[in-house]
């Protein structure tokens, strides 16, 4: 097909519109949102990227005028939003199934957004907030508890009361930003798109998410210990380069390394499996 064709598919049209809602995404997320939402949306939007491009070829627009006008609004309504933001805004978690529900509108109207559900429900993941969350179930305080066991077992004297880990020479508080959801979160959502990827069986679409909420925990609880640690023993740079910069993807990183070697060890390296496109 030649360029001049290409530019006659629709599709590729809307392709090219995905990816520059994609990019404004990133780079707005990038410039104003904080170290763990950049990972979590690079990883879900790459996600939702590859399972679109696995079966752009065989799609079939056939978008009616109202889904076509609500589609454009959608659309018209994150490009506005987005160009008035200077901070970081919850809109940032928003946008992407924003984006999402727009685009799918364009291509196969409101009968078709079933086709895409789950890129939706990918990108849906992100705009779950972890407040929320909290206010259903507070486990700042088992995080605590967990981080101070840590700590005991590699002999620290440590003491820990409710959301607060003490050792002798300082302590932490547990708030919700390091309750663990975040962590949680971001493994459940690759757990997830590794099901939509690969052919598995019921059990294993059981324990690879049951795996993945685990591994965020215990991640997140060993992030804690580590904080604490650094107040107690280190200086004020250590833990803020630890906990507020690039030091805090460190944690991230070992969090998808551990589920990507769980997947392996317990999935791709026992069964010849392929990834799955969807028509």
């Amino acid at each position: 097909m030649s360029f001049v064709q290409t530019l006659q598919e629709p599709k590729y049209w809307l392709l090219g519109i995905g990816f520059g809602l994609m990019t404004l995404n990133i780079t707005l997320t990038w410039r104003y949102a904080p170290v763990d939402i950049v990972g979590t949306s690079l990883l879900f939007w790459g996600g939702a990227a590859f399972l679109i491009w696995e079966r752009y070829r065989s799609f079939h627009l056939q978008s009616g005028p109202i889904s076509t006008l609500l589609g454009l609004l959608i659309i018209a309504l994150v490009l506005t939003k987005s160009s008035t933001l200077n901070t970081y805004d919850i809109f940032l978690r928003l946008s992407p199934v924003m984006s999402g529900f727009g685009l799918a509108l364009l291509a196969s109207g409101i009968k078709g957004l079933k086709r895409y559900w789950q890129e939706l429900f990918i990108l849906g993941f992100m705009s779950i907030s972890t407040g929320l969350l909290l206010r259903i179930f507070n486990i700042s305080p088992v995080t605590a508890k967990f981080s101070a066991l840590v700590l005991w077992y590699l002999g620290f004297p440590v003491t820990q009361e409710g959301i607060y880990v003490y050792l002798p020479t300082g302590s932490i508080e547990v708030y919700s930003g390091c309750s663990g959801y975040s962590a949680i979160l971001q493994l459940l959502g690759l757990s997830l798109l590794f099901l939509f990827m690969f052919p598995t069986t019921w059990k294993q679409k059981i324990y690879l998410p049951l795996a993945s909420i685990i591994l965020g925990f215990i991640v997140n609880g060993l992030r804690v210990a580590f904080m604490a640690f650094l107040v107690a023993y280190s200086d004020l740079k250590s833990f803020e380069y630890w906990h507020y910069g690039d030091g805090s993807l460190i944690f991230s990183m070992l969090g998808v390394l551990l589920l990507g070697g769980f997947c392996w060890v317990f999935i791709l390296r026992h069964d010849p499996v392929h990834p799955k496109i969807d028509n």
